[in-house]
């Protein structure tokens, strides 16, 4: 089993940035979803272990970065460019490759929430 702590949550205004990190010890592939609510949860980026392959989803790509810092045991989420609809608790979870479904994952962090103002 894999532990995995998000942080760097928040509130921030529409066009602004934050960074999210993710302890993540002991892991291989690692993605980033987010669940707004009422709605199902989705997959926003992922990275393979080495940092080679990244994978993002097309409502962010060109506004997240997905980076890794493997000495660290820690995952980032560089978010620019922060739109309402960005709004939602984001996830970090731990898996053996990149994929798009929650069910290829098999550890998920706690959480943490970000909202951005209009």
């Amino acid at each position: 089993q894999v532990r995995l702590v998000e942080s760097g949550g928040g509130l921030v205004q529409a066009g602004g940035s934050l960074r999210l990190s993710c302890a993540a010890l002991g892991t291989n592939a690692l993605g980033w979803f987010r669940q707004a609510p009422g709605k199902e949860r989705e997959f926003v980026a992922g990275i393979s272990w080495s940092g080679g392959t990244k994978s993002y989803s097309d409502s962010v790509q060109g506004r997240f970065t997905i980076s890794r810092d493997n000495a660290k045991n820690t995952v980032y989420l560089q978010m620019d460019s922060l739109k309402p609809e960005d709004t939602a608790v984001y996830y970090c979870a731990a898996g053996p490759f990149i994929g798009v479904n929650i069910k290829h994952y098999t550890d998920w962090g706690q959480g943490t929430q970000v909202t951005v103002s209009s």
